[in-house]
């Protein structure tokens, strides 16, 4: 069977860093859990003699071994399936830094006339007529187009480190705020309703869910073979993050807390700086989340025009899809239903329901154990239920809002991503 990629052979990879495919070394891929995912990546490289292997790959190979004729000769859609997944993750993650911005810059501008220098008193005097939000995201969208013109991964990392800096102060001041004179929590209900539920589960996989960044990452690395300890400490300092800041900011602001935990925070100029300084990290991680959707995208172009019109339909594609991005954030600009919504459409496919399914139809002729069956079986039916649950409540509060927004903390998931390319 073919395993032609997307990618023409012929054509000049703008995208790539100066770390070429050949300098990875053959076990770089692979360390994403669930196990499913980090045990195949790693049989691919290894006994298909693979260097270079990203997540569809790693699927389309690995359907390629099943024991399934059918699967065999089906294996290229296994690729094509991931691939979709991963376009609808990636830039719904850009679609929700759209709104992200928008909705900071938008409650800085507002508050300007009446910001004052008591941060404990949240009350603002006058507040300055201003343009509707979906303008505020068309006024980014020049700048973001120019940030993707960066084709270079290494060069993106620059801007990753500054993105990195700027979250970390804002966290710091944050947590330094959430912590001073918490109100007495009985007043708080103890148990949500159900209904909230499946949007918190799109919310969670959207913050957790990194696969299609993984392993792009690890090809890169100068010492692939310390990134699983990398990634493990990363998604442990990344967990105590989220429990902390959304236990605490929950406490602090109640019930009606807004969809992103800056939104929250008193009108005085101390923590209008930390809502700028936390969207300038946004603004650089745009380009980050935008890189993988742009590799799997824009060769397919530009591999079919002469060579002289590479670079340009290049930068066209580009412009393209951030525009896509802008107009589906303007169509849907409630911070909290986005992530709900994206984390339970596709990141919920790509982290739940296909690696344990794909592990299962590879190794099923050297039999796999019992526990590991009904493992597999149990994270995809969860993935699926939450999928099509999640999915369906999203749409829902959509088409015909309820009374009171739906609380959803997501900054502690914007630093993640920014801090993941590191």
């Amino acid at each position: 069977m073919s395993t032609q990629r997307l990618r023409n052979e012929d054509y000049q990879d703008y995208s790539s860093t100066d770390v070429s495919p050949e300098e990875s070394p053959s076990e770089s891929l692979g360390n994403l859990p669930p196990g499913a995912y980090q045990r195949l990546g790693e049989s691919n490289s290894t006994t298909l003699n693979k260097p270079f292997v990203d997540y569809g790959d790693t699927v389309m190979y690995g359907l390629e071994s099943s024991p399934s004729a059918w699967l065999r000769n089906h294996a290229h859609w296994g690729r094509r399936v991931v691939d979709f997944f991963l376009i609808v993750t990636q830039l719904g993650f850009c679609c929700v830094y759209f709104v992200f911005l928008a909705d900071n810059f938008k409650q800085v501008i507002e508050a300007a006339n009446g910001t004052t220098n008591n941060c404990h008193n949240n009350e603002t005097a006058i507040l300055m007529p201003t343009m509707d939000s979906r303008l505020y995201m068309l006024a980014f969208l020049p700048f973001l187009v120019l940030l993707v013109f960066i084709r270079n991964l290494r060069a993106l990392s620059v801007f990753s480190l500054l993105a990195n800096m700027s979250m970390l102060v804002s966290l710091v001041l944050i947590y330094q705020f959430i912590v001073q004179g918490i109100p007495n929590p009985s007043r708080l209900p103890l148990v949500a309703s159900w209904k909230t539920y499946p949007l918190f589960f799109g919310t969670a996989i959207f913050a957790f869910e990194g696969i299609g960044m993984v392993l792009p990452l690890e090809n890169k690395m100068k010492d692939p073979q310390k990134f699983s300890f990398i990634l493990y400490l990363g998604m442990a300092i990344v967990t105590i993050l989220y429990i902390s800041l959304g236990s605490l900011g929950y406490l602090q602001f109640g019930a009606s807390i807004q969809g992103s935990i800056t939104l929250n925070l008193p009108n005085c100029w101390l923590y209008q700086s930390v809502k700028l300084l936390y969207s300038i990290g946004i603004f650089f991680t745009y380009g980050l989340q935008f890189y993988v959707p742009a590799e799997i995208i824009v060769p397919f172009f530009v591999s079919r025009v002469p060579e002289p019109c590479k670079l340009l339909v290049d930068l066209a594609v580009r412009t393209a899809m951030v525009c896509l991005t802008c107009v589906l954030a303007v169509l849907i600009p409630r911070l909290d239903l986005v992530i709900s919504l994206v984390g339970s459409v596709s990141s919920s496919a790509l982290a739940l329901i296909i690696p344990p399914l794909l592990e299962v139809t590879t190794y099923s002729s050297e039999g796999l154990s019992p526990l590991t069956l009904a493992k597999d079986a149990l994270i995809s039916i969860l993935g699926f239920v939450g999928f099509v649950v999640g999915t369906y409540e999203a749409l829902s509060e959509l088409i015909q809002p309820g009374a009171a927004p739906i609380s959803t903390n997501s900054s502690s998931a914007f630093a993640y991503r920014a801090g993941y390319i590191l």
